[in-house]
C-alpha cells in the first residue's frame, strides 16, 4: 500500500486519523475499539487481535504474538528477537501480506499485562511504534490499537527518534579530521 494520497478526500479515513500522531493508539471503550477494527477490516487492513488478559508474564505475550504473526520456530522469545521478527513482518517476510492495505495489531485488556510486566509492556509498544515508522518509509502501514480496562492507564512516549549523525560522519573519527 502506498502512502495516503494528499489529493484525496481523507476526512473520513479512520486509519489516517489513527496514525496521524502516533502508530499506537489507546482505547478504553471496547465498542469503539471493535468499531475501529471493523472499519479497518472493511478497508482492507489485516487485523490481528490478541487478548492480553491472560498474559501473566512476558513468555505468554511472546508465545501469542509469535503464533499470531507466524514467527519462525527459531524465534528467541525476548524483546530483541521480537524487534527482529517485527522487522521481518515490516518487510512482508511473514505475518502479513502485500495485498492488505496494512497491518493492525490489536491488544485487548493490555492493562492487565502492563500491571504484571510494566517495563515489558512499555517496550513492546515502543518496538511496535518503531517498526511502524520504519515500515511507513516503504508504504507499509502498520499500527497498534491498545485496549485498556483502566481509563487512567498511561505509557511513556513510544517511537521517539534520536537526533543522529549522518552516515558519512557517524564515526567520531570522521568528525575530527578535515
Amino acid at each position: 500500500m502506498t502512502a495516503f494520497d494528499p489529493d484525496a478526500d481523507l476526512s473520513g479515513d479512520l486509519a489516517l486519523r489513527l496514525m496521524m500522531d502516533s502508530f499506537v493508539t489507546l482505547y478504553w471503550r471496547r465498542q469503539l475499539l471493535d468499531a475501529a477494527a471493523v472499519w479497518l477490516r472493511e478497508h482492507g487492513y489485516q487485523v490481528v487481535a490478541l487478548d492480553a488478559a491472560q498474559w501473566a508474564e512476558a513468555t505468554d505475550m511472546h508465545r501469542d504474538i509469535a503464533w499470531a504473526l507466524s514467527f519462525p520456530d527459531s524465534y528467541g522469545q525476548n524483546l530483541d528477537a521480537l524487534n527482529d521478527c517485527l522487522r521481518d513482518v515490516e518487510s512482508y517476510e511473514y505475518g502479513t501480506t502485500r495485498d492488505a492495505t496494512g497491518l493492525v495489531i490489536v491488544f485487548t485488556s493490555y492493562d492487565r499485562f502492563a500491571r504484571a510486566e510494566p517495563r515489558t509492556a512499555q517496550i513492546v509498544l515502543d518496538i511496535l511504534a518503531d517498526r511502524a515508522r520504519s515500515a511507513a518509509l516503504f508504504g507499509h502501514r502498520i499500527m497498534c490499537l491498545v485496549h485498556s480496562n483502566d481509563p487512567d492507564i498511561s505509557f511513556e512516549p513510544v517511537g521517539a527518534m534520536p537526533v543522529q549523525w549522518n552516515d558519512a560522519e557517524w564515526l567520531d573519527s570522521s568528525r575530527r579530521s578535515a
